[in-house]
């Protein structure tokens, strides 16, 4: 049990900096920091099936933002890619062309957005796909309101072997 204890700890601390790690190399990116490099983070794997498919690419936007398309549960969803969310958040809007079905009594969890205090619904995705790179039942959260854009969160990226940030891009790896 203790040792069960331990391990769980090490991947969560793990996870955790990887993701640190990866806002860092993101902001310092977009801020125009440096020469062309690539900052490259390898996350610890989270429950569930492993990533399938192929690499996929997301150009920087104008904006300075990782945006992509995204198929979820076979819907296009356009999503800001954001390591600084624990997991996939949805608008309501967003949710409700996907078909999924939350009640008022569902938005039972308080969130954290950039407008402030939110609640939100756990919901599970059947599948989350960019560009070929699909992670299936992926952990999200519906947000009632205060949340402008569906984020593309660290349920699906830290299901990912590893995600590469340069000047141009951002490269997902099953």
């Amino acid at each position: 049990m203790f040792d069960k204890a331990i391990q769980s700890s090490f991947v969560l601390g793990a996870a955790l900096l990887a993701s640190l790690g990866a806002a860092y190399g993101l902001n310092h990116l977009s801020s125009g920091g440096g020469e062309a490099q690539a900052a490259v983070v390898t996350v610890a794997p989270i429950a569930g099936p492993p990533a399938s498919g192929h690499a996929a690419q997301v150009v920087r936007g104008a904006d300075g933002h990782y945006w992509a398309e995204a198929e979820i549960d076979g819907r296009a969803v356009r999503v800001l890619v954001d390591t600084g969310a624990t997991v996939v958040a949805l608008t309501r809007q967003d949710a409700q062309r996907l078909g999924l079905k939350v009640t008022s009594a569902d938005f039972n969890r308080a969130v954290q957005t950039a407008s402030g205090e939110a609640k939100a619904a756990s919901v599970t995705l059947a599948s989350v796909s960019v560009a070929g790179a699909t992670v299936r039942k992926v952990e999200a959260l519906v947000v009632e309101e205060g949340l402008s854009h569906s984020l593309l969160g660290m349920s699906y990226l830290g299901r990912l072997s590893r995600f590469e940030a340069s000047p141009a891009g951002l490269t997902l790896r099953p």
